[in-house]
C-alpha cells in the first residue's frame, strides 16, 4: 500500500471515454487529490458481451483516451477480469479510499454496480456514481401517475420541460500525481481482430477528438438538410455520431447545446435542431424503456407476440446476412453492415422488417446480428429498435406495416446509388429497374451483365406471397387488423 498521506482517488472509466463534461472526473477532480484513472475489461456473466466490431472501436477509443490522459501527465491504467476484484486490487495497491464512476443504466450493469458500491462501502470506500451517458437518468421522467412513459411521444416533451443542459466542462489540465500501478498492455486484450482482420472498411475516428470533429462536420454540412436527408442512404445524411455516444466520447448534452448554438447559421432553423436533438432523445427513451422493462432484450414487449410463429430458416438466414436475398436494397445495406460496421438508418428498418415479416425470422437473431456487426451496437436501442419493427415493443409499428424492399428503394434511394456503391454487380442496371432486377428484360439484363441466379440471385421470397404470409401468421398473434397501404 502507498504511504501517500492523501490516497488518489479511482476514477473508474467505462462508457464515458472522454475528458470533457464527465461528472465522475469532475467529482474526483472536486477532492483535491490527485487521480488514477482506470478502465476495467469485465467479460464476466454480469453484462453482455460487447460484439465484435464494438470491440474494435472500444480498442481504438481507449488508446485515444490514454493519449489525452498522458498528454495531462497522467496515465489509464487497464485491467482485465472482475470488476470488483480489480478495483479490491488498485485500491489495496493505492490506499485510495474513494471511487467516482459514471453509472451503466442497463438492468445487469446496474446491479453489479450497485453490489460493488455496498460491498467496497462495508470496507470504507465511498464509491460515488453519476450520469454522463444521457440526457437523463432513467427513472427521472415519468408519466402524471408516477408510471413509466411507453409511447415515444409524451415522453420527448416531458423530458423537454423537466431537464436543463449542465454547465459544459473541458477537463483538468493536469491529471499527474497518481501512483504507479501495473497496467495491462491493450494489444495483448486482443480486441482488434485478426486472422483475418475484417475490420479495413470501418467508418469513423474514435475518440474524444474524433467525436469532436464528427460533430463540428455534421453541424456545418449536414444538420441543414437532416430533416429531409435522414431518410436517403444516397446522401450523406446522418450525423453519424451513434458510436461516439455509445462509447461516451460525446456528452449527449454537448451534441444538444451545440445544434442549437447553430441556428440561423449554415442555413440551420430551430426546427431543423428540434429533429436531431428528437433523435438523441429516442436514444434516452430506449435507455429508459429498458430500465422499467429489463427483459426488453430478450422477452417481447406485448407478451402475446411471443406466439409468433416463426419459420426460422437457417439458409435464408445466412443469405440474409451475407446481404445475398435478391433484394437489392436489403442486400445493400447489410453488405454495408459487414463492411463499415455501419448501416443507414432507414436501412435498418428495411432490413429488419424482411427479415421479420418476409422470412418469418425471429426478431431476436436479427438483434444479435447487428449486436456482433455494428460499431454502435447499443443495448437499449438494438432492443427497442427491432421491437418497433416487429410491432412487439411498447411505442412500435403497426404489426401490419411490412415494408416493400422494392418501393423503399425507390422512393429513398431513386437513382440506385446506394445500391450500386454495395451491390456492384447491378451498377449497369437503370434506375428502372436497379431496385428490382428480376422485372427487367432479358435483353436490358445481357446488357447489364446481370444474370440472375448467377452474377445476382433471385429474390428469396416473392413480395406478395411473403407479406400475405405474414399478415396470415400476425392474426395468430393479434386476432386480426386490417393491412394498410405498402411503405
Amino acid at each position: 500500500m502507498t504511504t501517500d498521506r492523501e490516497p488518489p482517488v479511482i476514477l473508474w472509466f467505462r462508457r464515458d471515454l472522454r475528458l470533457a463534461d464527465n461528472p465522475a472526473l469532475e467529482a474526483a477532480q472536486a477532492t483535491g487529490r490527485s487521480i488514477l484513472p482506470v478502465y476495467i475489461l469485465d467479460e464476466g456473466p454480469a453484462t453482455r458481451p460487447i460484439g465484435g466490431a464494438s470491440r474494435w472501436w472500444l480498442d481504438k477509443s481507449l488508446r485515444a483516451l490514454g493519449a489525452s490522459i498522458g498528454e495531462r501527465g497522467g496515465h489509464l491504467i487497464l485491467r482485465r477480469g472482475d470488476s470488483e476484484t480489480e478495483l479490491r486490487r488498485l485500491i489495496e495497491e493505492t490506499g485510495a479510499t474513494r471511487v467516482t464512476v459514471n453509472r451503466r443504466f442497463e438492468p445487469d450493469g446496474w446491479a453489479q454496480d450497485t453490489d460493488i458500491a455496498h460491498a467496497l462501502k462495508a470496507d470504507g470506500v465511498e464509491v460515488k456514481g453519476f450520469n454522463g451517458t444521457l440526457l437523463t437518468r432513467p427513472g427521472s421522467v415519468l408519466n402524471g401517475s408516477g408510471g413509466p412513459y411507453k409511447v415515444y411521444t409524451p415522453f420527448m416533451k416531458a423530458l423537454r420541460a423537466q431537464v436543463q443542459a449542465p454547465p459544459q466542462t473541458a477537463g483538468p489540465q493536469d491529471l499527474s500525481g497518481a501512483p504507479a500501478v501495473d497496467s495491462d498492455e491493450i494489444d495483448k486484450w486482443g480486441l482488434h481482430p485478426t486472422r483475418p482482420d475484417w475490420s479495413g472498411g470501418f467508418l469513423g475516428e474514435p475518440g474524444e477528438a474524433g467525436a469532436t470533429r464528427a460533430l463540428s462536420e455534421f453541424l456545418k454540412t449536414g444538420l441543414k438538410s437532416y430533416a429531409d436527408d435522414r431518410d436517403r442512404p444516397d446522401r450523406t445524411g446522418t450525423s453519424r455520431l451513434s458510436p461516439h455516444l455509445h462509447f461516451g466520447e460525446l456528452s449527449p448534452w454537448r451534441a444538444w447545446i451545440a445544434a442549437y448554438r447553430t441556428v440561423g447559421s449554415h442555413g440551420i432553423s430551430e426546427g431543423q435542431a428540434d429533429k436531431f436533438t428528437n433523435e438523441v432523445i429516442w436514444r434516452d427513451f430506449s435507455a429508459h424503456l429498458l430500465h422499467h422493462f429489463p427483459t426488453l432484450p430478450t422477452d417481447a414487449f406485448r407478451p402475446e407476440y411471443d406466439r409468433m410463429p416463426w419459420i426460422n430458416d437457417t439458409a435464408q438466414f445466412e443469405a440474409w446476412t451475407r446481404g445475398r436475398t435478391g433484394y437489392p436494397i436489403v442486400d445493400a445495406g447489410m453488405r454495408e453492415l459487414w463492411t463499415t460496421g455501419f448501416m443507414h438508418n432507414r436501412v435498418r428498418m428495411i432490413v429488419a422488417s424482411f427479415l421479420i415479416k418476409h422470412l418469418l425470422i425471429d426478431w431476436r437473431k436479427g438483434e444479435a446480428w447487428f449486436w456482433d456487426c455494428l460499431l454502435d451496437a447499443d443495448l437499449a436501442q438494438n432492443a427497442q429498435n427491432w421491437q418497433w419493427v416487429a410491432g412487439s415493443g411498447a411505442d412500435a409499428s403497426p404489426y401490419f406495416r411490412i415494408f416493400n424492399p422494392v418501393t423503399q428503394g425507390q422512393k429513398f434511394d431513386p437513382d440506385g446509388a446506394y445500391v450500386k456503391r454495395w451491390v456492384p454487380e447491378l451498377k449497369r442496371l437503370s434506375p428502372a429497374f436497379v431496385h428490382s432486377p428480376w422485372t427487367a428484360p432479358p435483353e436490358i439484363l445481357r446488357a447489364a451483365e446481370v444474370a440472375l441466379g448467377r452474377t445476382y440471385p433471385r429474390p428469396l421470397v416473392d413480395h406478395a406471397e411473403a407479406r400475405a404470409r405474414a399478415l396470415v401468421a400476425l392474426k395468430v398473434v393479434t386476432g386480426g387488423g386490417e393491412a394498410i397501404p405498402e411503405d
